[in-house]
């Protein structure tokens, strides 16, 4: 019996990452609690793609889990998980260029994902 609950979820993602998620080494991912991922869960694919490419890699979400702020996410989930090639405080640096404060007040999703 197949599961037809899951639900595919298309992002755009820039290319560093991009790269990251299909060579398997980044394994979460961050993003803004926005209300179009509030339901979001374990099981979910989504379908990461270049901007302005065709270039896509689907994923499966393993879990999500929110967090108050960016620095709480890279610290309950490892830095080494979002990004393999950065530091912490790249990393906070890079996200937050990505999200200004505003959006960062929403809350943060840590995505667990895995290549199918």
């Amino acid at each position: 019996m197949t599961d037809t609950t899951a639900r595919v979820y298309e992002l755009n993602l820039y290319r560093q990452y991009f790269d990251l998620v299909a060579a398997g080494t980044k394994t979460i991912e961050v993003r803004v609690k926005y209300p179009h991922l509030a339901d979001l869960a374990g099981g979910d694919v989504i379908r990461f793609r270049i901007k302005g490419t065709d270039e896509t890699c689907e994923v499966k979400v393993k879990r999500v889990t929110e967090y108050p702020d960016f620095e709480a996410l890279l610290d309950g989930e490892g830095p080494a998980n979002v990004n393999p090639t950065a530091t912490r405080d790249q990393q906070l640096t890079n996200i937050r260029a990505i999200y200004p404060p505003e959006k960062e007040a929403l809350g943060a999703l840590a995505i667990e994902i895995g290549l199918p």
